[in-house]
């Protein structure tokens, strides 16, 4: 279950934990918190994507470690058999990002889901709204790390030659074709070679929406070169890469989220 809709998570109010991670490109000038104190799902605790990433590292995003990741969920209130809806009032759908984080610290995938539409929805569905800070008491969580989920450059630079997985960009062609400068400093234009091209906006509909399954389905069929290809997704810093990996999980059941983390801004880092 990556997705639940407006209506269910209505309904389900009691029963889960909601996760307001909205997080917007630095040129947009948004400030997603403060944008969560003026209102908010009832009940939602935010999730600060860059304060909880590894932060010993220029690279933006990046996981945290274990014992980070324990603190981080801990201090949130959050316990290992909780249900987590997240959602986000993002462009980039930012909530898929953390819904790839809990996944890859062990927490049950059948556990997490990301509200499909996320806050636009919600409001445009005229669901209550709130701006009550609520602050859940410290539990002791305990993740475990599936260092499967996650590849670093050594593995990507060594799949060039050896072409063992996909390796599938979410970034617009133009930026994957290198036509545009990159918009991060001391990042050069371009991509991973042999990597494709998917931009991740082409999984969702107007209103942030998923796509249903069958426009998905015949996506990645005209995506991937071949149907037993092992999808890893790569995009400008570990974001959006992850919405491709939540569309691709709609209809793979027994796919679980691969991520380049660095992405390009460890790719193409000049």
């Amino acid at each position: 279950m990556s997705l639940v809709d407006a209506d269910w998570l209505e309904k389900n109010f009691d029963q889960v934990k909601i996760i307001d991670c909205s997080w917007h490109m630095p040129s947009e000038n948004r400030n997603p918190e403060e944008e969560f104190k003026n209102e908010h799902i009832p009940n939602a605790i935010f999730f600060d994507l860059d304060k909880y990433s590894k932060n010993n590292t220029d690279l933006p995003h990046m996981l945290p470690t274990l014992d980070e990741w324990n603190e981080i969920v801990s201090n949130l209130g959050i316990s290992n058999d909780d249900q987590i809806i997240i959602y986000d009032n993002s462009d980039v759908i930012s909530s898929c990002r953390c819904w790839y984080n809990f996944i890859y610290f062990g927490h049950d995938p059948k556990l997490v889901s990301v509200l499909n539409g996320g806050f636009r929805k919600w409001k445009q569905e005229s669901k209550k709204i709130s701006n009550q800070i609520v602050k859940f008491s410290r539990t002791n969580y305990v993740g475990k790390e599936l260092t499967s989920l996650v590849k670093d450059k050594y593995k990507i630079d060594v799949n060039i030659s050896e072409k063992e997985f996909l390796v599938i960009d979410a970034r617009s062609k133009e930026r994957f074709e290198g036509k545009v400068p990159d918009p991060r400093k001391n990042v050069r234009s371009g991509s991973i070679p042999n990597s494709i091209c998917l931009p991740f906006v082409q999984v969702i509909n107007k209103d942030f929406s998923f796509k249903n399954i069958e426009e998905l389905k015949n996506l990645f069929k005209n995506t991937l070169t071949n149907p037993m290809d092992k999808p890893v997704f790569s995009c400008g810093s570990g974001v959006t890469a992850c919405v491709l990996a939540l569309a691709y999980s709609l209809v793979n059941a027994n796919y679980l989220p691969v991520i380049y983390d660095g992405s390009w801004a460890e790719y193409g880092k000049i």
